[in-house]
């Protein structure tokens, strides 16, 4: 049977002194720890940097609510079918290709280009279109030469338009 015997005290005073040293040290220690917990204020170092190039923290960024529109007329409208054909060329060369070569020539937009045209021409005039060519003539305008399939006549489409 084993009986309980409690240690037994030294009586050595060096030891005693460093004894109460540690206890002082371990009770100031957790005095520290446990006012730092509670404290409002960071204690926090420097940042341990990982990066040699320094980048600006992202900051709020607020969406703009402008107190007055900046423009006084809203943006024109891009180029619908009919502000991309101008007018159709009547000129003797022009005639002659709609006779010759089933073509008929257009002067367009500066800014359309073939697609624009070829599906507004299709638009306006109800006909099948083959190929559309363009140029810029010397004055600075666009003129689309388009070529028609071969169902249907530029001359009966040239009647129609207005053109003869």
């Amino acid at each position: 049977v084993h009986f309980y015997r409690p240690k037994e005290r030294n009586n050595n005073p060096i030891i005693q002194l460093v004894l109460s040293i540690k206890m002082a040290g371990t009770a100031k220690a957790a005095a520290v720890a446990k006012a730092l917990t509670k404290s409002k204020v960071s204690k926090k170092g420097t940042k341990i940097r990982t990066k040699v190039h320094f980048y600006r923290p992202k900051t709020l960024v607020t969406p703009r609510k402008p107190k007055y529109v900046r423009k006084s007329t809203p943006k024109k409208d891009a180029l619908n079918k009919f502000s991309l054909i101008k007018y159709p060329l009547t000129t003797e060369s022009s005639m002659k290709l709609i006779e010759d070569s089933n073509t008929l020539v257009f002067i367009v937009d500066i800014k359309a280009n073939k697609r624009q045209i070829k599906n507004a021409i299709r638009e306006l005039h109800n006909i099948e279109i083959a190929k559309v060519n363009t140029l810029i003539t010397p004055k600075g305008l666009k003129k689309a030469y388009v070529k028609l399939h071969k169902d249907f006549d530029a001359l009966d489409v040239a009647n129609r338009i207005g053109v003869i």
